[in-house]
């Protein structure tokens, strides 16, 4: 499928509350609707959504417009900062999703289209994003939805979605959490393998294997030029201030928890 345009990021909340929306949809209903919400509308990134009760049948679908304007003046009280920008329904595309863009389209200029697979039809969930073009270059006049990319973004808060993803490859479907240590070690990989790839690739710029690329060699000029100039001395004993003060902020809070909980238990007696 070619892909036009921006790109759509979607935070894993937003695909958590569509399924739990699915799960919980109405009998006989085969899709849920829901609304996409953001927080900066000088970027597509979805960060919330609500779903929205609907009736749909092979001839026309009744969205209830009364519930999500209230939904969306709730969801305003708390969080003042969202607009809509979107919505989102099943996997498929039909003709009414032009009646449910027409509504949508008065709460937002040009919304997104997210549609997703949640029935699993094609053996996994499929999540793609269009935004739709009104009347076809040279034909009829009418709505052309053209597919953007999609690329999954998360807070740090949200990192959880992407542990939970990681169980799927495990035999026994659990992952456990990682130390910070860990974590830091598993960076300082990361990085010492793109300095090797980045010496392999100046090691054959030299020797005449690689054509030089300007781009490239500005960018790692920029680079260097952004790594600060300190001695091995000095850079030592920074590190060790800095583990000194944060050992001490450790100790102290600790300490005040031990102190907290022996108050709660004094107070007990």
């Amino acid at each position: 499928m070619s892909v036009f345009g921006p790109v759509v990021k979607i935070h894993p909340v937003v695909l958590a509350s569509i399924c739990d929306s699915y799960e919980r949809r109405n009998e006989g209903a085969s899709r849920v609707i829901g609304t996409l919400l953001t927080i900066d509308k000088h970027s597509i990134e979805v960060t919330n959504c609500f779903s929205v009760p609907h009736n749909e049948s092979e001839d026309e679908v009744a969205v209830d417009m009364e519930f999500a304007k209230n939904m969306y003046e709730l969801h305003k009280r708390v969080s003042p900062t969202e607009v809509i920008i979107g919505y989102a329904t099943g996997f498929d595309i039909t003709e009414h999703s032009v009646l449910i863009h027409e509504y949508y389209s008065r709460e937002a200029s040009n919304p997104i289209h997210l549609t997703v697979d949640t029935a699993l039809q094609s053996g996994k969930m499929n999540i793609r994003a269009y935004v739709a073009q009104m009347g076809v270059p040279g034909k009829t006049v009418g709505v052309m939805f053209t597919p953007l990319s999609v690329k999954y973004v998360y807070y740090d808060t949200e990192r959880i979605g992407d542990l939970l993803q990681r169980t799927r490859v495990t035999p026994s479907r659990t992952k456990g959490l990682t130390s910070d240590l860990s974590q830091v070690g598993g960076a300082a990989a990361r990085v010492q393998d793109m300095l090797t790839t980045v010496l392999a690739y100046i090691e054959d710029v030299l020797s005449g294997k690689v054509t030089a690329d300007n781009s490239v060699g500005r960018f790692l000029m920029d680079l260097v030029n952004k790594v600060p100039t300190i001695s091995p001395e000095d850079f030592e004993n920074m590190l060790n201030s800095n583990i000194n003060d944060l050992l001490m902020v450790t100790y102290l809070s600790n300490l005040t928890q031990a102190q907290i909980a022996l108050n709660e238990k004094l107070v007990l007696l």
